[in-house]
């Protein structure tokens, strides 16, 4: 499906981006939910663009994000995680997919929550595992994905909660997701305006 298609029209676009004013689209959820795959048909069909926060992680410490675990530990990715988004918050308006834990600190829920509206993609853990297990370079799934991503799901889905849009991560195609998301988006907007 199109991004002209799942958006239905030039007049709903322009309404969301309009919306938004200098704030981003921010995709939270667990490595698997299709935070990268639903940001990057979601920012063409807004006409905004796309920025992966761990691709940004990787280039700017010049190593893969399993390098950086095994050589400093996952808090001094985290730190630097942390810094990466602050950046990439302060040049909205675009969408924003985050890694897994990036939503576990509460300084980068407020960075989210002053430039930008958090979206939970949440995914079934069937759904998760089926999404990571083509990947091996996931450093929290090197042992037991499907108890890790359960236990991680018991202990992020809270936090995760809070966002500002709940949307379900399909196991069909993003577009679905996509669709849902738009919906969310364009009320939440709406009552806003009301507000």
């Amino acid at each position: 499906m199109q991004a002209e298609e799942i958006l239905a029209g030039e007049e709903r676009r322009a309404r969301i981006v309009a919306g938004l004013g200098s704030r981003n689209i921010v995709l939270v959820g667990l490595m698997g939910a299709g935070k990268t795959s639903v940001g990057r048909r979601l920012a063409l069909a807004l006409g905004l663009s796309f920025v992966d926060a761990d691709v940004e992680i990787e280039a700017a410490a010049n190593q893969t994000i399993a390098e950086i675990f095994s050589a400093y530990g996952e808090e001094a990715f985290r730190a630097g995680e942390r810094r990466v988004i602050s950046r990439l918050l302060a040049e909205g308006p675009k969408v924003v997919a985050t890694g897994g834990g990036a939503f576990m600190s509460e300084e980068t829920r407020q960075r989210i929550r002053g430039n930008g509206i958090s979206v939970w993609l949440k995914a079934d853990v069937r759904v998760l595992l089926e999404r990571v297990r083509r990947k091996s370079h996931r450093p929290l799934l090197q042992s037991d994905p499907e108890g890790t991503l359960r236990r991680l799901q018991n202990e992020r889905g809270p936090t995760y909660a809070t966002a500002d849009l709940t949307v379900n991560s399909h196991e069909g195609p993003f577009h679905l997701t996509i669709a849902e998301l738009l919906d969310r988006l364009e009320t939440y907007l709406a009552q806003e305006n009301k507000a």
